[in-house]
């Protein structure tokens, strides 16, 4: 089974640039996407209900054409839905549509758009807030489902390795301490960075870059994008990848590989 995950900053944008079809080719049986700042309603029927796949969505409810998720299923994963999601249960981080969790018969997924503290740190403790409310919440599922994934654009960089200038940002969101603890204590608790276990020392190995300064161009970007995996669940990890050549948002895509 192969999952993706991609912050597509617009999903008509990418399907009004024609790079749909390259993402697709990476042949996901689940799709993650975060930042899709739209209703399923607005999109083209082709890519709204793709042939073989259904699709789930949580639209921002505070806010039209901001954040937002969607899930692409495999139809043969899609019978084996037990339940679904939609946000954490919480009416102070719920409106703006970041989080669909799915619990299948034998695993679970969790795609998450975690909130920007902003440049002027003005939505730090909201992004805190989430963080600490998020882990209750996949903390309760685990009490009946251990094999876990959650993943998504988690808007933190972990380690000095997942940024090209750690001190330059060492006081910017993203990279702040106490965004970084948090981390640090998902890990503990047993949720592991899939990519990092299998790439201990891969450096310049990024998910996102800044656009107005052409950062891709130049690999100066930030690893911030994540799928961890439950202890329980890393035995069948397999593969962790990041598909830098895919173009279409400032984020590119990343998957992982779970024997079935």
């Amino acid at each position: 089974m192969k999952i993706v995950s991609w912050n597509v900053n617009g999903l008509r944008a990418v399907h009004r640039k024609g790079l749909w079809a390259e993402f697709m080719s990476l042949k996901a049986d689940i799709i993650c996407l975060q930042e899709t700042k739209m209703e399923k309603e607005q999109m083209p029927s082709e890519t709204r209900e793709m042939p073989g796949y259904i699709s789930l969505w949580n639209s921002s409810k505070k806010r039209k054409g901001y954040s937002g998720t969607a899930i692409y299923i495999a139809k043969q994963y899609a019978d084996k839905i037990k339940e679904v999601h939609y946000g954490l249960g919480s009416k102070e981080f719920d409106g703006e549509g970041r989080l669909i969790t799915i619990e299948f018969e034998d695993f679970v997924v969790c795609n998450g758009y975690y909130p920007n503290g902003g440049r002027d740190h003005k939505r730090v403790s909201f992004k805190m807030g989430y963080y600490e409310t998020f882990m209750s919440f996949i903390e309760s599922i685990r009490k009946r489902q251990s094999n876990i994934i959650w993943l998504g654009d988690v808007n933190t960089a972990h380690e000095e390795i997942d940024l090209a200038r750690p001190k330059a940002n060492s006081k910017t969101t993203g990279f702040l301490p106490e965004e970084r603890e948090w981390l640090d204590e998902m890990t503990s608790i047993g949720y592991v960075d899939t990519f990092r276990y299998l790439n201990p020392d891969k450096a310049e190995a990024y998910s996102y870059w800044d656009v107005i300064t052409r950062a891709r161009e130049r690999n100066v970007g930030w690893r911030i994008d994540y799928i961890f995996a439950s202890e329980e669940l890393m035995p069948k990890v397999k593969r962790a990848q990041i598909h830098t050549s895919i173009m279409g948002s400032d984020h590119c895509p990343i998957s992982v590989e779970i024997e079935s």
